[in-house]
């Protein structure tokens, strides 16, 4: 990770740690290093919080300054960027969202040409120059300022992309979607009802400040009530920017990244289509999800926590689907990066094709109790690294032995230090995790 740039990005509180002078320098080197040899093409969409609108407007003012063309898709989501960006030729897209974090937080995510997230090393390049650690960038002038073209029929081309991906329609399904007051609430009711669902929607009225509030894949309970109490089907539940999905089943439960992984993996299998008879996980996923694989005979891969890292082992490996617990999951015959809504489609069409409920295609998969816990630190590196948590840390391990695991890892995205526990019982996990976490507590590093 760099300076200002973490595994998703460019992120902090808005004119605290990510100002509009950061968006503005962001925009200046991006339009002048994709304008070196032709016209620079750039498109931008954004999220549903306030200042998003703001960072945009910033961005737009350093790119044009520095001769690129900007192409703006409004509010949408970030797979429907990476989309855009590889099917229609531009240079990069910009994604303005900080996804699961609180409204006054925001975002800056860069994806290439090829629809990847930004290389590293272009991501340093920007650090220098916003640190006027680099030579000046000169302005644009006369016929070589760049222009703002708006550019809504983008997002609509990938609406109409995520129609044509089911082979099955969804007729008379009854379909729970929360889209977190963010970016979905403009995209996935349209593509549900095209398909036949009966869709029923919920934290779809976004004011710029109720984004993720208590709703959304990182608050599943208010879905899953809904279901319950309205006899759905099934629900999904998306970020802020929609490039994650978490399920409900038909009772309500909650179907997370590992499951999906598992539903969706053996599908592929049936049909002959999960290539390497693989799929790419990380460290964060279940023991039980590895288990159930087993049983299945399929071969899994681990990479480190972020999406960003799944999709670099896909590409070097060929493996068709991988993904995250948290429900970042990529199907790489149809998308580049994280896709929620795409997510949803294919855990439905799956039911479809099988004739089964959700909790059906779920009951071969073993789901070890966890628990993880976020603290709030000062600093990572030193809260990880303390003498006194690693003893505690280690304490842990030898009392798990082969009957669970511990995880402590930083936050690629947030001052946040992960500590996870699987064991045998909630009661255990409940018990080590709380042994790393007051340790941290005591020797001064929680905020």
């Amino acid at each position: 990770m760099g300076k200002y740039f973490g595994t998703d990005g460019f992120r902090g509180e808005a004119n605290v740690d990510l100002t509009v002078e950061h968006a503005y320098k962001v925009g200046r080197y991006l339009g002048w290093y994709y304008s070196r040899y032709h016209k620079a093409r750039i498109v931008i969409g954004k999220d549903t919080r306030r200042s998003s609108y703001m960072f945009e407007y910033s961005l737009v003012a350093g790119l044009t300054a520095s001769g690129a063309d900007v192409f703006l898709l409004h509010v949408t989501t970030t797979p429907s960027v990476s989309y855009v960006v590889r099917s229609e030729n531009f240079d990069c897209g910009i994604m303005i969202s900080a996804s699961h974090n609180p409204y006054y937080d925001n975002g800056i995510k860069i994806i290439d040409g090829n629809g990847y997230k930004l290389d590293a090393k272009i991501e340093n390049l920007i650090e220098k120059y916003i640190d006027g650690l680099s030579d000046p960038i000169p302005f644009a002038t006369k016929d070589d300022i760049g222009r703002t073209i708006d550019y809504s029929m983008g997002r609509n081309r990938y609406i109409g992309y995520l129609m044509s991906i089911p082979m099955r329609a969804f007729k008379n399904k009854r379909v729970g979607l929360d889209c977190a007051n963010g970016s979905s609430s403009a995209i996935a009711k349209a593509v549900f009802d095209a398909l036949g669902a009966k869709t029923y929607v919920i934290n779809n009225e976004p004011d710029g400040l109720n984004i993720n509030e208590n709703c959304g894949s990182t608050h599943i309970e208010v879905l899953q009530n809904y279901v319950r109490e309205n006899g759905l089907d099934c629900g999904f539940a998306y970020d802020a920017d929609a490039d994650r999905c978490i399920a409900v089943d038909e009772y309500g439960r909650v179907v997370n990244g590992d499951m999906i992984l598992y539903i969706c993996g053996n599908e592929m299998k049936r049909k002959n289509e999960l290539v390497h008879n693989t799929i790419v996980t990380t460290v964060m996923s279940n023991f039980g999800l590895y288990k159930s694989l087993d049983k299945v005979g399929i071969n899994y891969e681990k990479t480190a926590v972020g999406d960003k890292y799944v999709n670099e082992n896909m590409g070097k490996n060929g493996h068709v689907i991988g993904g995250e617990q948290s429900g970042h999951i990529i199907f790489s015959k149809h998308a580049t990066t994280g896709d929620g809504i795409l997510t949803s489609l294919k855990v439905m069409e799956t039911m479809v094709e099988n004739k089964k409920t959700l909790a059906q295609l779920c009951d071969g998969i073993e789901v070890y109790p966890q628990l993880l816990i976020n603290v709030r630190v000062k600093d990572k590196k030193a809260a990880q690294e303390d003498e006194d948590v690693q003893k505690a840390i280690k304490e842990v391990e030898e009392k798990l032995g082969n009957d669970g695991r511990i995880l402590v890892r930083e936050s690629g995205t947030e001052p946040v230090v992960r500590v996870m526990v699987e064991a045998l019982s909630d009661e255990l996990c409940h018990e080590y995790v709380l042994k790393v976490v007051n340790t941290i507590k005591a020797k001064g590093y929680a905020v």
